[in-house]
């Protein structure tokens, strides 16, 4: 089966994100005031071809903390879906 996974790499809460806070602040100059707090991170899309939903998720997970996600400083989620 082949399965697309949709990974979102965000940077951990208790870091500072320079670019989420230069936006915030862009935010404040477009006059966009009930806009805060920005996070920026990344948006990962890639497709498995493995026998089962479990195996898919396994390999992603592998992908993710092995190269994909700095862990020190990232965290990652993601899902599956069969395409």
């Amino acid at each position: 089966m082949k399965f697309k996974a949709s990974i979102d790499i965000m940077p951990l809460e208790a870091l500072l994100d320079p670019q989420g806070k230069a936006v915030s602040q862009s935010m404040d100059n477009l006059s966009l005031t009930e806009i805060s707090n920005v996070r920026i991170g990344k948006h990962i899309t890639l497709y498995v071809e493995t026998s089962d939903e479990n195996s898919a998720k396994k390999i992603v997970e592998n992908a993710c903390k092995n190269l994909l996600c700095n862990q020190i400083m990232e965290s990652f989620t993601f899902t599956l879906s069969p395409s």
